[in-house]
């Protein structure tokens, strides 16, 4: 708060003195000059007023062509007129607006040209949320060159979590909006609440304590870091250094998701992901139960698929190893060893024991491999897989017969509301002319002596016109 200085200067200025030359017998005074009234008033406001730290708003906010800066300080009590001159001026890294609050440091002093009482402005910065998004803007300007925000560090999250950490006041409205849309969404993932201080002087630690704590027991495969909206002091913890830090050196992927879609914070640019709110947060960690469903579905069918087609193969490779059984049957091999036999009887007859029993081994194996891809077990389960698709078709014919059954039914309720016969039966009869059929809507259709024909809601009456009247 500005708080307007008062000096008395009368105490100082106003007391006797002895005027120097004149010796009438009346007390002698000291005259001032405006000037030298003006010149120690303002060496007295200087000397007596150490530099002050002064918080208020700009207005009537003057920048003339010599760079120096002239404006009032008010607010909603008082105001005092200020100066900030050019060497100072240049130094200031905002630029001043009219209604922008901010905080200086002055000295008082007294424009002796007017004889006002002013500040001489030595510093200004921010007040506020201007001094916060100025420290904002510069810690996120310094980690973007650091790289802490390059997009090839950042982690993709799991697909399906196995488990979610979230890291927010147990208390808070966030972590009620995340449960409930967790619980709507995919109830079967667990949830473990990292608790911290979202807001405070301390947060910002307890925050990269809880980010830390979450890391070393490694119960989740993915983090939420997250609160609900509040003001820019408020968020502030989430913008702190050594959060964004924490954030950066966690080995678990983790989303920030802080205040509402348009607050952002500076883990929002060092998470791997961001969300605009907590409950975003909590539809981008979770799949949707119905997609899932629809996916295992999906996946289901291409496993039948490809079974068909891996027992087509061993069909096929069945075969082939059929015709080549037949093709080396041991019967031909013996044949022709038996015409070799009458011309080396005498030569072989040690060697041919051994080839006999290399023959049997080798018929053995063959034996096993062919009992061993026996397609016995998979016709059994074709049949069975036969007749439970056998069902399903059935089950799906009676739904479809029950659906048009009663499509049918609606229908016929349908035809019966707009069916002329309902109009007959309500007491209302329909009138032709008998001669061709023509329906009769107008009297000037007949004339006297015409046979008419009306049906009505049982059986029909034939009249003859005997008179119209189209009035």
């Amino acid at each position: 708060m500005i708080r307007l200085l008062f000096v008395n200067l009368a105490d100082y200025f106003a007391y006797d003195r002895p005027m120097s030359g004149v010796d009438d017998g009346s007390p002698q005074r000291d005259v001032y000059s405006v000037a030298r009234l003006n010149r120690e008033a303002r060496e007295l406001l200087e000397s007596g007023f150490r530099r002050l730290w002064i918080e208020g708003e700009i207005s009537n906010l003057a920048r003339p062509a010599s760079g120096h800066l002239y404006f009032t300080l008010k607010d909603a009590r008082a105001q005092v007129s200020c100066a900030l001159f050019r060497n100072r001026a240049v130094r200031l890294d905002f630029t001043p607006d009219n209604g922008t609050q901010v905080l200086i440091q002055a000295q008082v002093s007294l424009y002796e040209a007017r004889g006002n009482y002013q500040l001489i402005v030595n510093q200004m910065e921010e007040a506020g949320d201007g001094a916060l998004r100025r420290a904002f803007e510069q810690l996120k300007n310094r980690l973007h060159q650091e790289g802490l925000f390059a997009t090839e560090h950042k982690r993709p999250l799991p697909a399906l979590p196995h488990c979610i950490g979230v890291i927010t006041s147990p208390s808070g409205a966030a972590i009620r909006d995340v449960l409930t849309v967790l619980r709507r969404r995919f109830p079967a993932i667990p949830v473990i609440i990292y608790p911290t201080p979202v807001q405070g002087e301390d947060a910002a630690r307890q925050i990269v304590d809880a980010i830390q704590r979450a890391e070393t027991r490694a119960e989740c495969d993915v983090l939420l870091l997250t609160r609900g909206g509040g003001s820019l002091e408020d968020l502030w913890p989430f913008d702190e250094e050594a959060v964004a830090r924490a954030v950066y050196a966690c080995g678990i992927p983790l989303v920030s998701a802080v205040g509402h879609e348009i607050d952002v914070v500076i883990s929002d640019f060092v998470a791997d992901r961001r969300a605009a709110t907590p409950s975003a947060a909590a539809e981008l960690l979770s799949p949707e139960r119905s997609e899932l469903t629809v996916r295992v579905r999906h996946l289901q069918q291409r496993l039948h698929r490809h079974t068909r087609q891996y027992l087509q193969s061993l069909r096929e490779q069945l075969r082939w190893l059929a015709g080549r059984i037949h093709q080396a049957h041991p019967g031909r091999r013996l044949q022709q060893q038996g015409q070799r036999l009458d011309d080396l009887e005498a030569r072989l007859g040690k060697a041919w024991t051994l080839v006999a029993a290399r023959q049997q081994a080798r018929l053995d194996a063959l034996r096993n491999r062919l009992a061993q891809c026996s397609p016995q077990q998979g016709l059994q389960r074709l049949a069975a897989r036969a007749a439970q698709l056998a069902q399903r078709l059935e089950y799906c014919i009676n739904i479809q017969l029950s659906s048009r059954r009663e499509k049918l039914a609606v229908l016929s309720r349908a035809l019966d509301t707009i069916s002329p016969l309902a109009t007959l039966q309500r007491g209302y009869s329909i009138t032709l002319r008998h001669s061709d059929g023509t329906l009769v809507h107008d009297a000037a259709q007949v004339h006297s002596g015409d046979i008419l024909e009306t049906r009505l809601s049982v059986g029909r009456v034939l009249s003859k016109v005997t008179g119209t009247n189209t009035s």
